[in-house]
């Protein structure tokens, strides 16, 4: 028996096989707990938030960024300056713990008499984190007369602190700078996003007024400068997609310390409303960019909600049958929204996602009370703002409603009664959708099973003129033409695919009376307002089955004959021409088909399925065109039109033969 090499025994699971990680090895071993590593713009962004905390505290007016030709990026601020003397605890320079230490930082020292009321830290790895994966950082603190200097690389530190005396004309008197070299092994691209680096610049300048930000690129000497008076406002009305339906909703509201909130907490925001293009959305926690939003965004959609809801309520204008949600409301709202949180708290370290449950109603309870105010001092504007929700909960109540074509396998079901023909020739196919399950009966049985289908219809079908497309396959005969014809609902302007289509005709047969005539109007509805497309391709027509059957007797060498009138008016043709073939007076005998179900399969065949002895009639746009026709079609199938028809009636109506 072969013994086992001692190269394939597992090592053995030990004390010592318990790694402890230190200082910034966590970062290096996993970045991505810690930061995005698709490109270095996060670790240059965490050096540039503590910049804009120094100017948000009051401390600066200035922030400088240089891309330098050599890959390297410097931040410079004019704030107070990191300190750099000893911690009391720790027995090491401040600056250094601050770029060496996770959740080090002067920003866990919340409330009155810390160095940092409002910042958008957080978790405390920040910069340590910039360092961490760096190949060199460089660090430089102006403060107090003196100038700091150390210098790291991979993390370590490898130049220990310097002081120097400030000298006058060369040294600033306060403020920090900081060059760091990404490390490229930690990104999946060593390459800054520009546009995503100058927006977030622009964005710092917007919600910081008064404060200029720069912008440097050495190797092609663009420089650039945001310095925003306006705020949100400007920054929001430069970036809409298109105008506002309302004036633009801004405002602010902060806590004076004697409620549920601390001093200080509160939002800035500006809010508008427009019908077209992709809204702008965008979001600060303490000038920190929450890309995904968060709590403080629900906080004002929860406010806009509410006091546009209050709104309608008070002046009576939402529909019988609409419910109103909070995205009918927010649907069309573009924002700017700058929230300051105490002790703000994010999901993960990338700060991309406010989760601090208190700021829904930090912001909503400022928001609402503005808006509701502001809606009821400008009630034209607000009618508009309520016309635009009411709008959007109605398309999303029909969105929801919508009814999909029925489908087994993938592949469209064929209704159950539709008797399908055996060729697949389209040219030559036909379907004949039947008034009726007799007349159905008949057809089918009297029909040429080769190239004739029947679809028989129960009762009357739906009027479509006013019926959303979305909605059509609600009605099981309505959803049972489409699938059987092969072709989707449509519009006059759409090019649907018409491939599908399984007849090169569809014909309507109903009974020739008043009903049937009623049938035939709803299904030509349903074709010119659902199918236009197959109307102007020419695969629509009309069966015209026969009212009258007339019995003749033998008359000389002729023998006794059955004939067919469609209407009274050749039914007098047929009875004249007997008459003059020397037929008595009422020797013969009329019979009136009351419905297709009257007639045997061989008379179906012979007035109405026979091609040869058929009347076939194809359903054509008339020369008026298709806008009057529409006109037209309103008039007489709208809903709400009783008054047109009725003129319609009294101007036309003795020109029309009424069977009652």
């Amino acid at each position: 028996m072969a013994t086992q090499s001692s190269s394939s025994t597992p090592p053995a699971y030990s004390e010592s096989s318990i790694r402890v990680l230190k200082g910034l090895e966590p970062v290096k071993q996993r970045p991505g707990m810690y930061t995005r590593t698709d490109n270095p713009l996060h670790i240059i962004q965490e050096v540039l938030d503590n910049a804009a905390d120094e100017a948000l505290a009051g401390h600066g007016k200035k922030i400088k960024v240089i891309l330098h030709s050599d890959g390297s990026v410097t931040i410079e601020d004019d704030g107070r300056g990191i300190p750099f003397g000893l911690h009391p605890e720790e027995n090491a320079p401040v600056i250094e713990l601050v770029f060496t230490r996770l959740h080090a930082g002067g920003k866990f020292d919340k409330g009155k008499g810390g160095a940092y009321s409002f910042s958008g830290g957080l978790h405390g790895v920040g910069v340590s984190v910039t360092n961490a994966l760096g190949k060199r950082l460089e660090a430089t603190s102006y403060r107090e007369g003196k100038v700091a200097h150390l210098v790291f690389a991979g993390g370590d530190l490898v130049e220990p602190l310097t002081l120097r005396a400030a000298q006058a004309g060369q040294d600033r008197k306060q403020g920090t700078t900081v060059r760091v070299w990404p490390d490229a092994k930690y990104f999946e691209s060593a390459a800054l996003p520009m546009a995503e680096l100058t927006h977030l610049l622009r964005s710092k300048a917007v919600l910081m007024p008064g404060v200029s930000v720069s912008l440097l690129v050495e190797k092609t000497k663009d420089s650039q400068t945001w310095l925003y008076k306006g705020g949100l406002r400007d920054y929001l009305m430069q970036t809409l997609p298109a105008d506002p339906v309302i004036p633009m909703f801004e405002g602010q509201g902060f806590a004076d310390g004697a409620g549920d909130f601390a001093e200080g907490e509160g939002a800035d925001w500006a809010v508008a409303f427009t019908e077209d293009g992709a809204p702008v959305r965008e979001s600060y926690v303490n000038l920190i960019p929450t890309s995904a939003g968060g709590t403080h965004d629900s906080g004002l959609r929860d406010g806009l909600f509410n006091a546009v809801k209050s709104f309608i309520e008070l002046h009576s204008l939402l529909p019988k049958g609409v419910k109103l949600m909070p995205e009918d409301v927010f649907a069309r709202a573009s924002y700017v929204l700058s929230a300051k949180v105490l002790d703000p708290q994010f999901q993960g370290q990338i700060k991309e996602r406010l989760n601090s449950r208190d700021a829904v109603r930090l912001v909503s309870s400022f928001v609402r009370p503005a808006l509701e105010l502001w809606l009821n001092e400008h009630v034209e504007y607000g009618k508009k703002l309520a016309e635009l929700a009411i709008k959007a909960a109605q398309t999303r109540q029909r969105a929801g409603q919508k009814v999909e074509k029925r489908k087994g396998s993938g592949v469209a079901v064929l209704p159950g009664k539709l008797t399908d023909c055996e060729s697949r020739d389209i040219a030559h196919n036909e379907v004949f959708l039947v008034e009726g399950d007799s007349a159905g009966g008949s057809a089918k049985m009297g029909r040429d099973k080769e190239c004739q289908a029947i679809l028989p219809l129960r009762g009357k079908v739906l009027n479509t003129w006013e019926v959303e497309r979305d909605r059509l396959f609600a009605n099981t005969e309505i959803h049972d033409i489409a699938v059987a014809i092969g072709v989707d609902p449509h519009g006059p302007d759409d090019s649907p695919d018409l491939s599908g289509l399984r007849y090169g005709k569809v014909c309507i047969l109903s009974d020739a009376d008043v009903d049937g005539s009623h049938i035939q109007v709803l299904l030509l509805t349903l074709f010119f307002r659902h199918f236009p497309k197959l109307i102007e391709a020419g695969h629509v027509f009309v069966a015209r089955p026969p009212l009258f059957r007339i019995d003749a007797p033998a008359r000389g060498k002729k023998p006794a004959a059955k004939f067919y009138a469609l209407d009274e008016g050749e039914l007098t043709a047929i009875l004249d021409k007997l008459r003059k073939d020397g037929v008595k007076e009422n020797a013969w005998s009329i019979s009136r088909f009351k419905g297709l179900g009257e007639m045997n399969a061989e008379q179906l065949w012979d007035t109405t399925l026979n091609p040869d002895t058929r009347r076939l009639l194809p359903v054509q746009l008339g020369a008026q065109g298709f806008a009057q026709t529409v006109g037209l079609m309103t008039q007489l199938m709208g809903k709400g039109e009783a008054a047109a028809r009725r003129e319609l009636m009294e101007l036309h109506g003795d020109s029309v033969d009424i069977d009652v």
